[in-house]
Formats: C-alpha cells, structure tokens, sequence
C-alpha cells in the first residue's frame, strides 16, 4: 500500500520507506483520547462558593443546562409502553374501546393538559418540567402494579418502571426548584397498590390496560415537550 507524504511515514538513506513507531503514533492521539474520556461535566467548572450566594444561582444554572439527552429516553419509554399495550390487546382481547368498563376510568392518573404550561401555545419551561416529572414519579406505583399483573411480560415492565424513575429523576434536576416536584412516599405507594388489587382477573385486565394507555399518552405529550426544549432553549435536554 503507498502513502502519501505527511501521512505518519519518512525515508531511509536508500530512499525507502520507514513507519514511524506505532508508540510514537499512540502517543501523538493519546491527548485527543483523554479529552473524549473526560466527562462532559468536566468542560463547566463549578464556580468556588462566596458569601454573596452568585455561586448557589451559578451552580444552579449549570445544573439546569447539563446535557441530560432525556428525549431518547422518552421516546423509547413511549415505544415499550405502546408495544405493552399491543401484547395485552394480542393476548387478552383487552383492546381499546372493546369493552364497556375501559370508558369507566376512575384512575385519576397523571395527565398533560394545557394547564401544565407543556403545549407550544403558552408553553412555561419550568412550569412543564416540574409536572412532568412528578407524573413520572405519581405513576410509579401504577407502573409496579401493571409489573405484577402482566407476568408474561414482567422483565419489560420492570424495565419500563426503572426508566420511568431515571427520567423523572433527571427532569427533576432541571427544574428550578426540584424541592416542589411532587414524589408520592412509600406508604401513598402501598396503599396506591393494595386500592388497585381486585380478586377478579378480568378487573385487573382493564386496570393494567387503563394504566398503560394513559402512560403512553402521557409519554407521548412528555416527548413532544422536551423535545421543544432541546430544539429552542440554550441547553441540550
């Protein structure tokens, strides 16, 4: 194979070619390779605290803006729940509209509505983030109750449950005041989870339907919402 000059070769006495030592090569990259090892976090510098409280507002700032790439994870989130969704209707027959007890929705489960400051008209950036991720937190519990009535598909649910937790989490941590996101305590999730049990399986059917079609509602809206985030604010969602 020739090379061209200046591509890591030179010549000997005899005018043939000598490689450089691949040592020499390495280390020449090596540099470049700690800079993409390095976290990105790394690149912003959190400011010294002071007195005057401008590094708490600072560091604030820079917890808001760090590169939380939350939109995969919500897109993904809405395709595992709508493909739940899908199984219960291939191997239960509980489809959408199929049954006169899915229009009877009492679940009082977290929604997105013009209220919630997350639709492009009269959109509020924290306003959206802050109930956005405590409805990912409020249906947790729902989540852990579609886990044990769905075996046949447990694994997934378990999965779809602790990346609900990992993106309520970071969306969080972008909220100005993470304190007011909304987090239900273990014994609201138990009582949550014993309310929702029934001793017959076709309830429990309609129950984990309801759950999961108003999951991947809400998924879809939370999408759409961050995703106008990444595209027109100053940091990357």
């Amino acid at each position: 194979m020739k090379f061209p000059q200046g591509c890591g070769c030179d010549r000997d006495r005899t005018g043939r070619r000598r490689r450089r030592p691949p040592a020499l090569r390495s280390a020449a990259a090596l540099p470049l390779l700690l800079l993409l090892l390095l976290p990105r976090a790394a690149a912003v510098p959190l400011p010294a605290a002071d007195s005057s409280g401008e590094a708490e507002l600072e560091e604030a700032a820079v917890r808001r803006a760090a590169p939380l790439d939350c939109v995969p994870l919500a897109r993904l989130l809405h395709t595992q729940a709508a493909q739940l969704l899908e199984e219960m209707c291939e191997k239960f027959t509980v489809c959408e509209n199929s049954m006169e007890m899915l229009l009877q929705n009492n679940l009082n489960l977290p929604k997105l509505t013009e209220e919630d400051g997350c639709l492009l008209a009269g959109f509020n950036e924290d306003k959206c983030l802050k109930k956005i991720s405590s409805g990912l937190y409020t249906f947790q519990p729902y989540l852990k109750y579609v886990q044990e009535t769905f075996t046949s598909e447990k694994q997934n649910v378990e999965l779809l449950c602790r990346s609900t937790e990992r993106l309520a989490h970071n969306i969080r941590q972008m909220v100005i005041n993470p304190d007011e996101v909304i987090i239900p305590d273990s014994a609201t999730q138990e009582s949550l989870r014993a309310k929702l049990k029934s001793d017959k399986t076709w309830i429990e059917k309609i129950t984990t339907h309801l759950i999961l079609r108003d999951y991947t509602s809400f998924m879809e809206k939370t999408v759409r919402a961050i995703r106008y985030l990444k595209n027109t604010r100053s940091f990357s969602v």
